[in-house]
């Protein structure tokens, strides 16, 4: 709750229970100021024209309301007051404590049957849920007893948010064919990596279904890149700095197009968290930097490349018809084992802000 404030110069500081206190500038509060003059509540927009608010805006008078629910503030240009609530000044602060979020960075020995789930479970409203729980926490699940068909993919994408559009098209069939300029039409081995390293916005989640298998081999690879990410930063601080700072171009060249796009290996966000992992060494294009930059940056990715190969963090399992394998492609690397014979997937992908939107919507973190 507030319990007491003090007006200063630009700027207004609150004291809080427990006596925490924290600082706001005056231009902050007035441009979050959500009342019908400010705010249009039916599209949750902003309706204030912030430039033509006064920098130095001060405040006429203010009081604590409701033991410190709320504090209603009248501002210098205005008639009538507004109220800000103490839950919005704490959900605002900058030294609000981090939500843990629920993350378990794996190996191989890790994963059991936690990551499995019924398709008839998934369209349950707490079935749903636990399945976002699962690609949160571990980056990636199997839904079994899906028609083998795109009918399951698309009503699965769909729960999520919406099938993306690509260069492969939105919902997709595919088996081996030397015709496409992609390596996943092969029926050679494919080492582990994340997709479309040539986007800008790489697709969030994949969906893969297996449709038809009378095959040897072809095993679906997962690795959790942020556990690679982890362990590197942990024994080798100069290669996490080379991995986390090198942005590194990948191309998709055919099929009439030119793709080409740019970040590092580790991408980290504003509080120095991994945020992407985002390597495939299949669509790496030609850059260069100094001469020792070159080469940390081989040193770098031989270390994480050979990681990624290893027996130790590596998921294997060969998917039967039926089996839907959706995963993160921002955290989780994948790959397949070669295989003989004929193996049919379908699949989509689906952004990354869907996938956040709905886990927002389901209190998942």
């Amino acid at each position: 709750m507030i319990k007491d404030f003090k007006t200063l110069k630009n700027k207004t500081s609150f004291i809080f229970k427990n006596n925490k206190f924290e600082t706001f500038p005056n231009i902050w509060l007035r441009d979050h100021v959500k009342n019908k003059e400010n705010w249009d509540f039916k599209t949750n927009q902003r309706t204030t024209f912030t430039a033509n608010i006064d920098l130095n805006i001060k405040i006429r008078k203010a009081k604590i309301l409701e033991n410190g629910k709320y504090i209603e503030i009248l501002w210098s240009n205005e008639i009538k007051p507004v109220r800000y609530s103490y839950n919005f000044l704490k959900e605002n602060s900058l030294k609000k404590k981090e939500i843990k979020k629920d993350l378990y960075y794996w190996k191989n020995t890790d994963i059991k049957n936690q990551i499995f789930m019924s398709y008839n479970h998934i369209l349950t409203k707490k079935g749903f849920k636990n399945l976002l729980k699962k690609i949160n926490k571990y980056g990636f699940a199997v839904v079994r007893n899906c028609s083998k068909d795109l009918n399951s993919v698309k009503k699965i994408a769909k729960k999520i948010g919406y099938v993306r559009n690509s260069i492969f098209g939105g919902l997709w069939t595919f088996e081996s064919n030397n015709k496409k300029a992609d390596s996943a039409y092969s029926n050679q081995e494919l080492r582990p990596h994340t997709d479309s390293t040539y986007s800008n916005d790489a697709p969030g989640l994949q969906l893969l279904l297996c449709c038809k298998y009378k095959a040897k081999g072809g095993d679906s690879i997962m690795v959790d890149g942020f556990k690679l990410a982890e362990e590197i930063k942990k024994k080798n601080t100069s290669y996490f700095k080379t991995l986390t700072k090198t942005k590194v171009k990948g191309s998709y060249i055919g099929d009439g197009v030119r793709l080409e796009a740019e970040r590092p290996i580790i991408k980290l966000n504003n509080k120095n968290n991994f945020d992407q992992i985002s390597f495939n060494n299949y669509d790496r294009a030609p850059f260069r930097d100094t001469n020792q930059k070159t080469i940390n940056f081989y040193k770098a990715i031989k270390l994480f490349d050979t990681l990624a190969n290893h027996q130790k963090y590596q998921w294997r399992h060969i998917l039967k018809p039926g089996e839907l394998l959706i995963f993160n492609n921002w955290r989780v690397m994948h790959g397949r084992g070669a295989f003989s014979g004929i193996r049919k997937m379908a699949g989509c992908y689906i952004n990354k802000e869907d996938f956040d939107s709905c886990c927002r919507i389901n209190n998942i973190n």
